[in-house]
């Protein structure tokens, strides 16, 4: 039988940086033309209220709404995994879906600026996802 300890080193070992859902994720944002991807790698920081945080911006609401739609649909599709939380659909400048350890936030470019999630979480370690154009 394993301990508690044992358990939850299992669960923090899961994911990672490379983790499925997080490249999921990120692809899904790519495909429907997200930019200024980054990921902030939050385990360090007691207060975090995840692991890591996925954010994107776009620079009309329909866009954020079909990236936030993708980002559910292909992450279902792919890693079998359902939001635990859907925010901010109606309004459409910032969705948030929340996956537990993995937080998106799919933004306009405006209320990205202004809400400056990076610099509010500064000590976490940042990653920019550029897409890589696919050759002909």
């Amino acid at each position: 039988m394993k301990t508690l300890t044992e358990e939850k080193g299992k669960q923090k070992s899961r994911l990672n940086t490379n983790s499925k859902i997080i490249k999921t994720i990120v692809a899904a944002i790519q495909e429907k033309k997200g930019e200024e991807v980054i990921s902030l790698n939050l385990k360090k920081i007691p207060e975090a209220v995840a692991d890591f945080f996925i954010i994107c911006e776009a620079n009309n609401p329909n866009l954020v709404k079909a990236i936030a739609d993708n980002v559910e649909k292909r992450v279902k599709e792919e890693c079998g995994e359902r939001p635990y939380r859907f925010e901010g659909k109606q309004g459409e400048k910032w969705i948030l879906i929340d996956y537990v350890d993995v937080v998106v936030h799919c933004m306009m470019s405006d209320m990205r600026g202004f809400y400056n999630l990076e610099e509010l979480w500064q000590d976490a370690e940042r990653k920019e996802h550029i897409e890589t154009p696919v050759k002909k």
